[in-house]
């Protein structure tokens, strides 16, 4: 008889134990946003005000490090802006219970500013053939601007004149924002 109360004492053990395990992984396995040590987090409300503007700490998924339950009522942007990407995902959260919409998903790249010499290379990944206005300036005046579209990677590389030294300032503006390279020659 002890043996049988021993045996089946570990056998709920191990099913309470399973249990919980699958719990906590179907809990999380809605949201797969792994995020790293620097990158850039931004979460605004529906009105477009910033609630929460930092860097993360540590290396993990979102859904872990951050918790978004503790938002009043209400749908929220979650963006995080890596090395090359910025990704944004919108949660609504009601009664302290957070539901990360899968329709506004959205990720895109940023571009890529690279001075060899004096030749500016700028490229970027549009995998939705996204437009990219480029606006080349010499000490705050423009010299230069173009507006790129059509392909997947857009690539331009512009030579500048070696006998105009000063400060050259690259404005890209895509995806409704802006970068801004400075360099000197």
């Amino acid at each position: 008889m002890k043996k049988v109360l021993k045996t089946l004492l570990m056998l709920v053990v191990v099913l309470i134990t399973y249990t919980v395990n699958a719990n906590d992984t179907l809990k999380h396995s809605t949201i797969k946003w792994h995020i790293k040590k620097g990158d850039k987090i931004k979460v605004t409300d529906a009105t477009g005000m910033v609630v929460y503007r930092g860097y993360t700490k540590q290396n993990g998924s979102l859904t872990h490090l951050y918790d978004f339950s503790q938002l009043k009522n209400g749908i929220y942007e979650v963006e995080i802006e890596k090395d090359f990407s910025i990704q944004t995902k919108s949660i609504e959260v009601k009664n302290h219970s957070v539901t990360f919409s899968e329709e506004t998903n959205e990720k895109f790249f940023k571009p890529v500013f690279r001075i060899l010499d004096n030749k500016v290379i700028i490229s970027k990944l549009a995998l939705s053939h996204d437009e990219m206005k480029i606006y080349l300036y010499y000490e705050n005046d423009i010299i230069y601007t173009e507006v790129v579209t059509g392909n997947s990677i857009l690539n331009r590389v512009y030579k500048l004149d070696q006998t105009y030294r000063g400060q050259y300032t690259v404005v890209v503006r895509t995806n409704n924002r802006v970068y801004v390279e400075r360099y000197r020659l």
